[in-house]
Formats: C-alpha cells, sequence, structure tokens
C-alpha cells in the first residue's frame, strides 16, 4: 500500500510543477529541458521505489499511475473546471496584428516563436501578415494570417 500512495503522491506532485512549468511540448524542449528531465526521473524513480527494488513493486507502481492517469481524464470530461485548472487555457500572444508582450512574456514566448510558427503553418515571412497568434493548451501556436495575406 505503501508504493500505491507514493505514487499517488508522486503523480500529483509533477502534474502540479508540470502545470506551473509552462506549456512546452517535446518538440520545443532545449537541452537544458531535457537534462532537468533526466534528472526529475531518476529522482522520481528513487522516491518512488524507496528501497523495494522487486518487480512486483515496479509493476504496483506502473498500474498506480495509469490509473490515476486515466482517473483524471475521465474527470476533466465531466469537469471543466478542473479540466482548465490542469490543462490551462489558450493564450492569445497577437491579435489584429498587435502583438501582446505582456503574454508573451508570461508565456516565457518571444517574437521568433510566433514568427517560426508562422513559416511552419503559412509561409508568412514576418509580423504584418499575422493576424492572430494564439498559444494552445498543447503548447503549440496556432496563426492566423490577415485577410489580405490571400
Amino acid at each position: 500500500m505503501d508504493s500505491v500512495i507514493r505514487g499517488v503522491a508522486i503523480y500529483l506532485a509533477l502534474l502540479v510543477m508540470t502545470r506551473l512549468s509552462g506549456r512546452r511540448t517535446l518538440a520545443q524542449t532545449t537541452p537544458f529541458d531535457f537534462v532537468l528531465l533526466l534528472i526529475i526521473a531518476e529522482t522520481t524513480q528513487q522516491a518512488l521505489l524507496g528501497d523495494d527494488f522487486s518487480i512486483v513493486n515496479a509493476v504496483v507502481l506502473m498500474i498506480t499511475l495509469v490509473t490515476v492517469d486515466v482517473i483524471l481524464s475521465f474527470a476533466k470530461m465531466r469537469s471543466t473546471r478542473l479540466a482548465t485548472w490542469l490543462d490551462g487555457t489558450p493564450t492569445v500572444l497577437m491579435s489584429g496584428g498587435e502583438v501582446d508582450r505582456a503574454a508573451l512574456e508570461r508565456s516565457r514566448m518571444g517574437i521568433t516563436d510566433i514568427l517560426e510558427a508562422a513559416r511552419v503553418q503559412h509561409g508568412l515571412a514576418n509580423l504584418q501578415q499575422i493576424d492572430a497568434a494564439v498559444l494552445e493548451i498543447s503548447g503549440a501556436i496556432s496563426i492566423i494570417p490577415r485577410k489580405d495575406q490571400g
């Protein structure tokens, strides 16, 4: 039972830390983010297993973590408030052709991130061609080109 309690506690702690750290996807991780992920994984492994390195304990922990994840998925489907708290809401980075610098700062994004998404999605070269940019809850940036861009 100790393993199950530890598993749930570590899952919730990692969920809160991930939520508070922002909306980066794996495609947006830096080498520092990757090293941090490895360190967290090793630390988490030690906290989860404690002194019991048996296969049974490892399987119990895996089942616990997957079960907590499935339960939270169902709970998010039933509660928009919980889904918003866990996943967040989209952030408008640019609207009407105007950059929201405060939103960029809060999201730890830069204009270069908007321009990269504009090039990849629509082949746009500069900010004047963009009507809106939205940081989605997945971490991706959606670009809406200006109407007069064709």
